[in-house]
C-alpha cells in the first residue's frame, strides 16, 4: 500500500500485439478478456500538448487485480511509444483507482509528482505520472466514480465465475 496513492488496482503492459498478448493470458488461465479495438478518448495530451492516441486495450481481472493490455496503434507521441521506443515492452505501470480524483491529482501534484501525459475515457480522467526509474515503474491514477468504475467491477466479477468459456469479448 503507498501512503500517497493506497492500493493499486491494476498492472498496465504496454505490448506490441494485443491478441497474442491477449492468448497468452487466457493459456494461463486468465479471463475473459474484454477487449475494445478503438478506445474512444474524450481527450489526450502527452507533456501538456493536447494531442491524439490511437489504441487498443482488453481488461481482465486474476483475484481483485485488474490486467491492460495496451498496444498503441499510431505513431503519435505517447508514453506508450516512448516506452515501446525505448526497447521495452511488458509491464509499463501500476494503477491506482479513486472516486475523489480531483483530490488524489491534487495530492500527487502536491508531493512534488509532474503528469506525463493525462486525459478522459467516456468520462473517466486518469493521468500518468513521471515516475519511472526503471521499465514498469510508472503510476497512474484514475477515476472510477462513473461508468468506467462499473465496467471494471463487472469485469472483475466475470473473472470470479470465469468458467473458461469466451475467453476474448469485444466491447463495442
Amino acid at each position: 500500500m503507498s501512503r500517497i496513492f493506497g492500493d493499486f488496482a491494476q498492472i498496465g503492459y504496454v505490448v506490441r500485439d494485443i491478441h497474442a498478448s491477449m492468448e497468452h493470458w487466457v493459456r494461463h488461465g486468465v479471463g475473459p478478456w474484454f477487449y475494445v479495438e478503438r478506445v474512444p478518448m474524450d481527450y489526450f495530451r502527452y507533456h501538456g500538448t493536447e494531442g491524439d492516441v490511437h489504441m487498443s486495450v482488453a481488461l481482465a481481472n486474476s483475484g481483485a487485480t485488474q490486467l491492460e493490455l495496451i498496444q498503441q496503434r499510431d505513431d503519435n507521441p505517447s508514453m506508450y511509444k516512448d516506452f515501446l521506443d525505448a526497447g521495452n515492452h511488458g509491464a509499463q505501470h501500476i494503477a491506482y483507482w479513486t472516486s475523489d480524483y480531483d483530490a488524489l491529482y491534487d495530492k500527487a501534484i502536491g508531493e512534488g509528482y509532474t503528469v506525463g501525459q493525462e486525459g478522459s475515457i467516456s468520462g473517466g480522467r486518469f493521468a500518468y505520472l513521471q515516475t519511472e526509474w526503471e521499465p514498469g515503474t510508472t503510476i497512474e491514477i484514475s477515476d472510477v466514480s462513473g461508468p468506467k468504475g462499473q465496467l471494471f467491477a463487472y469485469i472483475r466479477d466475470a473473472a470470479a465465475n470465469w468458467d473458461g468459456s469466451e475467453p476474448i469479448r469485444v466491447l463495442g
